[in-house]
């Protein structure tokens, strides 16, 4: 069961984060034109977050580990943050793959 969900927000552009159940952010969009973009962003992650292969483990030029989550095509679709470890990055990918089914989006578009 899905415990996570998403955020819709606009600041300059449309983007979304993923939440886990404790309210970190497992997962940052890239910056959207259009809020229908973004929902379709969200779709992708809904499809693509639950399978492995869709994960990308990396590292920063500061050797930090993080991972990107790309779509079939290989678009990337989300980005975590830094972590301490490979150990804590990969803790990193389970949670996503565990809360990216969510059907629960938080609309803070508007007003």
């Amino acid at each position: 069961m899905a415990t996570g969900y998403y955020v819709l927000r606009k600041i300059t552009k449309h983007s979304f984060v993923l939440k886990a159940a404790n309210h970190e952010i497992i997962l940052t969009s890239q910056s959207y034109e259009s809020k229908a973009a973004a929902e379709n962003g969200i779709a992708s992650v809904q499809e693509n977050g639950s399978q492995e292969a869709r994960f990308e483990r990396k590292s920063s030029s500061a050797g930090d580990p993080y991972f990107v989550l790309k779509a079939g095509n290989g678009q990337i679709i989300g980005t975590s943050e830094m972590y301490s470890s490979e150990q804590a990055r990969d803790n990193g990918i389970e949670s996503v793959k565990k809360n990216s089914t969510s059907s629960v989006i938080k609309d803070e578009t508007e007003g």
